[in-house]
């Protein structure tokens, strides 16, 4: 045997862990944000009308600019299959009010970052979050807030669910 190939062996696998030790970061916790992939409005409508999913404005309008608009420009991708999951599983109707356009709170897991949707409330969609998702307290500003089992959260502001989308929910 030669003495050397233990060595080579050690060798190998210490590359070979440096070089996959990267890739590993990037699976995190549904805290640490990682790179995701931007879906266009028309790619997301064409989703959710497929799926059976609804959206309207105020305004009537699709503009990321106006905060009267409903936009999905920039949505992750994993968002409007978060939305496609939830109306899978619940057999809700579901309406979005609110998507990647502005006048929504900033910060890293926003809207406009598109981690975000808005659902008109319904007592389908409220019971489902109710009697499926874990009760985790209030929000700074006073929403009661519903976790999924994948970590995505709901959060009931009243007239409507805020959802807050880490992943796609299972799909």
């Amino acid at each position: 045997m030669n003495p050397l190939k233990p060595l080579r062996s050690r060798a190998f696998l210490t590359s070979l862990a440096l070089v996959a030790a990267p890739a590993v970061a990037v699976l995190g916790t549904a805290t640490d944000a990682f790179a995701v992939t931007k879906i266009s409005h028309a790619t997301a409508t064409s989703m959710f009308r497929q799926s059976g999913i609804t959206w309207s404005s105020s305004g009537n309008c699709s503009d990321r600019y106006n905060s009267t608009c409903t936009s999905f420009e920039q949505l992750n991708l994993a968002t409007a299959q978060g939305a496609q999951t939830l109306k899978s599983a619940s057999g809700c109707a579901l309406n979005i009010t609110g998507g990647t356009e502005t006048g929504h709170a900033s910060g890293t897991y926003s809207h406009w970052n598109g981690y975000k949707l808005d659902y008109g409330k319904n007592t389908c969609v409220t019971s489902y979050v109710k009697n499926t998702f874990t009760y985790i307290g209030l929000r700074g500003d006073g929403a009661p807030q519903y976790q999924s089992g994948s970590g995505n959260i709901y959060a009931d502001e009243g007239s409507h669910w805020d959802v807050l989308y880490y992943n796609c929910g299972g799909c």
